[in-house]
Parts: C-alpha cells; sequence; structure tokens
C-alpha cells in the first residue's frame, strides 16, 4: 500500500520541543523527505507463522506468529473470548514473556471462565494471563479477571500487575447504553479500574479512582500517582489522576479510598483542548479535585447522563476538555497519552462522529513540573487515522494503534519527530471492525506484542531487525 509515506507530505509534524524522548525535536520533514533511521522500508504481505495466512504487512525481515486467538481454549480448557484489546509484556521463566490481555467485551452475555469467580456473573469482559515464547508460542493460558465489562486499554504497574479499565458505566443502577443492551441483567455497577496482579487473583473495584469510561493508567512512582485517560465518545473526556492513600510501591498495590483529580489549565478554566492546537502549544496545568468520584445513581438515569456524572464535577471546577482520551504510557516520567479525535477537521477529510473533529492528538504530560505539551497533531486521516493505544520502544519511540475506518496500521512516532508505517491489518471479509490494540514490546525487546481487537480477535508476536530503524 502506498497511500502513506514514511513521513507524511505537506505538514507532518504538529507542536514539537517536548521534554524526554521527545526533547529537541528538529523541525526536518515538513515537505516530505524521508529521515534517516525513521521507517523500515516498504511493506508487503507477510504468511503468519502459524498457518500461512497473510494477516499482516510488514517491512521486509520481519515475522510474526497469531496465537490465542478467540474460541481458541484456554489451558483449563475454557474458552477465549473476542475482542483483544490493551495488553502489557512482564518477564516471565526462561526467556518467555508473561502477557495480560483485555477483552472489550460489553453486555450482560454472561462471563468466560468460571462464573462463580466472576466480579458480575452476567458480564462478559476480563482479562487472560499467558505465557508466551518470544515467538509466539502459548505455553499456559488462563481467565484472570472476568466479570467485567468493556475492558479497554490499563496500565502495567512496576510491582508486577496489570490495571485493567472499564470503559463504561454500565449498571443494573442506569439505563441502557448505546448499544442497547439490556443493564437490568447486570448484579453489579461498572465504570472502574481492577488491578490483576501476575501472581494471584484479581481484586475488586477501586472506587475512589472513579466511575466513568476509563480507557489507560500510567503509574508515577515519584508521586505514587495512577493517570488515567477517559474514552466518553459522545462527550468531553477529561484528563485523570488518582492519588491512592499510600504510595502503591510501599503498598505493593493499588489502595482505595484515595484521591480522585482532573486536570486544568492554569489561567483557563475549561480549556478546550479538543481543537486544533498552534504548533507549539504548551500549558502550565493545575488539578482539580473530584468530590463524588462514585457517585449513587437515583432513580435510574439515562445513560448519557451518568456517564458525564465524574467529568461535569471536574468542569464545573474549570478541568480541560479533550475528545476520546485513549492510550497511556509513561516514559522516563513523561505520561504520553492519545487523545483519538483531537485537532482540527482537515480539508478533505469527513469530520468523525462524536465529540472531537479532529484525526487525532498525541500530548505529553511532565510529572515533574506539571507542564502539557502538543507532541503531533494529525494534519489528516491520510497521515495518521484515529490513533488509539500506544505504547513506548526501547529507543522511546512511540508505537500508535491506529482505529479508523479504512486501512488500520501500526505507526511509529520517533523522538525526531519522523512518523512511519509499520505494519498494515489486512481486512478480513465479515470483519469491518477489526483494529490493532495493546501493542507492547516483550522483555528486551525482541518481540512485539500486539492484538487484533474484533469479534474474531487474536494476537501476534512481531519480531525481526529492529536495530534498522525507529524502534
Amino acid at each position: 500500500m502506498d497511500r502513506r509515506r514514511f513521513l507524511a507530505r505537506g505538514g507532518a509534524l504538529a507542536a514539537l520541543g517536548v521534554a524526554g524522548p521527545f526533547a529537541g525535536v528538529a523541525q526536518a520533514g515538513l515537505n516530505g523527505e524521508i529521515l534517516p533511521g525513521a521507517g523500515y522500508g516498504p511493506l508487503k504481505p507477510i504468511k503468519d507463522e502459524r498457518d500461512g495466512v497473510v494477516r499482516l504487512h510488514l517491512p521486509g525481515g520481519f515475522h510474526y506468529r497469531s496465537f490465542n486467538a478467540a474460541g481458541d481454549k484456554y489451558s483449563d480448557g475454557s474458552t477465549v473470548p473476542s475482542r483483544h484489546d490493551g495488553m502489557a509484556a512482564f518477564r516471565g521463566p526462561a526467556g518467555s514473556a508473561i502477557l495480560v490481555r483485555n477483552h472489550e467485551v460489553n453486555g450482560p452475555v454472561g462471563a468466560f471462565g468460571d462464573p462463580a469467580e466472576a466480579y458480575d456473573p452476567a458480564a462478559g469482559g476480563g482479562t487472560s494471563t499467558l505465557r508466551v515464547t518470544r515467538y509466539g508460542k502459548v505455553l499456559k493460558s488462563a481467565p484472570s479477571l472476568t466479570g467485567t465489562q468493556m475492558n479497554c486499554s490499563g496500565g502495567p504497574m512496576p510491582w508486577g500487575a496489570w490495571v485493567t479499565c472499564e470503559e463504561t458505566v454500565n449498571g443494573p443502577d442506569v439505563g441502557n447504553d448505546f448499544t442497547g443492551q439490556d443493564n437490568g441483567k447486570l448484579t453489579q455497577k461498572h465504570g472502574y479500574i481492577f488491578e490483576v496482579p501476575l501472581d494471584g487473583k484479581a481484586g475488586g473495584p477501586i472506587r475512589s479512582a472513579g466511575r466513568f469510561a476509563h480507557e489507560s493508567a500510567a503509574f508515577d512512582g515519584f508521586t505514587g500517582a495512577v493517570y488515567l485517560t477517559e474514552d466518553n465518545f459522545g462527550f468531553a473526556s477529561g484528563f485523570y489522576r488518582y492519588l491512592p492513600p499510600k504510595n502503591p510501591l510501599a503498598a505493593r498495590r493499588i489502595l482505595d479510598g484515595g484521591r480522585l483529580q482532573m486536570l486544568a489549565v492554569r489561567g483557563a478554566p475549561g480549556k478546550d483542548l479538543s481543537l486544533g492546537q498552534p504548533k507549539g502549544a504548551s500549558y502550565e496545568t493545575t488539578w482539580v479535585d473530584i468530590d463524588d468520584p462514585d457517585p449513587a445513581f437515583i432513580g435510574t438515569p439515562a445513560n448519557d447522563v451518568a456517564i458525564q456524572a465524574v467529568g461535569n464535577q471536574g468542569r464545573a471546577k474549570g478541568a480541560a476538555l479533550f475528545s476520546r482520551l485513549e492510550g497511556a504510557i509513561n516514559h522516563h516520567g513523561t505520561i504520553y497519552f492519545v487523545s483519538t479525535q483531537g485537532g482540527a477537521t482537515a480539508d478533505g477529510d469527513t469530520p468523525p462522529s462524536g465529540f472531537g473533529k479532529g484525526r487525532g492528538q498525541v500530548w505529553a504530560y511532565e510529572t515533574w513540573s506539571g507542564r502539557l505539551r502538543l507532541v503531533y497533531e494529525s494534519p489528516g486521516a491520510v497521515t495518521l487515522d484515529l490513533p488509539d493505544n500506544v505504547t513506548a520502544s526501547p529507543r522511546g519511540t512511540l508505537v500508535l494503534c491506529e482505529d479508523g475506518s479504512g486501512d488500520n496500521y501500526l505507526r511509529g512516532l520517533t523522538r525526531r519527530g519522523e512518523i512511519f508505517d509499520f505494519s498494515r491489518l489486512v481486512p478480513v471479509e465479515g470483519d469491518s471492525g477489526a483494529e490493532f490494540a495493546g501493542s507492547t514490546f516483550g522483555p528486551g525487546g525482541h518481540t512485539l506484542y500486539v492484538n487484533v481487537q474484533s469479534s474474531k480477535g487474536m494476537s501476534f508476536a512481531i519480531w525481526g531487525p529492529w536495530q534498522r530503524g525507529g524502534f
């Protein structure tokens, strides 16, 4: 495919000068020249080493294997659910990786695994934990959290845990969401974060971290804060931080009972950052408290009312507005997070539905200074189309998973501001909603693990000559 180049033509870079991995970014490539060291060359169809089917286009020299698809069996004989989403990799024994992976299943469709261990036996989302080789062979697999809903993304914790996030406020106390699923069949409230340890059972919801459309979690060890993104599709979203009552590094887990806050721009209450931003956009920030992070709904309010209840508290105090905040990652003290529909509508583009009319922004929040900077704003769908999950490579390049309506790509955004295509997902007939999700590098950086989120979801292990390009 050639609809995209290693660098987008005509204005690929937006705001630069970000601290951390993007410090000192040079404004090269604005005229479309290919900068050395960015991409890996043209993409071409590569056969899956599991069965010979072409599922990905990759640069020459790269290989992949798919594994643990929807409908496969876990080691205990139960069935793997669909809609593989956010994921993290941890070091396992004998050179293996331990993956904890979300399943973004909505509705009261029944819990997978053992219903007796489910948070809500009616809900079909949750997480899987797998031990795999660096070439994608599954050594062991099992459900690790069941009975949750819309587990979209989350984040790895340094004490050996995954925080999974429910992107919903469904429950028996609110009206049905946009899908029309019967919330009256649910037995528990949803919209929380849950901690999934690698060596034990997942705990219950951390209610003080809020009940809203959670997406991702990124931990900062110095402050003990857990930074949280919100993906509220139809309405404004916020950037939050949860301050537990004890630093999780000392507690070895995230304790409930802390304080939830929402980011605001200092001196500009209610600043709408979902709009197109000027080059070099940078803001001093402050935080406002959320007084009631887990509201008790009375009278079964409409889902649209309930899903804004927490965010509206922050916005009433001047919190900033974003569009669909999705992936987040902490890289050396900077929280990089993605606004999927942020930015201005480019000439020739059709605005996406929902809140936000652009094709994506990447923001950076410096935990040590409190400064918020725009790293990148997509100049149009051809360049970057609705980025979603994000991770960082060993070199500090950001890996962006697209969630666009056309071809979906894995794209790299290097520390020098170069953007390039790394993989294209081959469309599958009858599976038009498939998208990349959950990218994460395994121990030592040998393997990039990534998911395809769809009704026919599966995971991939990708390996090859990383040293040849930007990752």
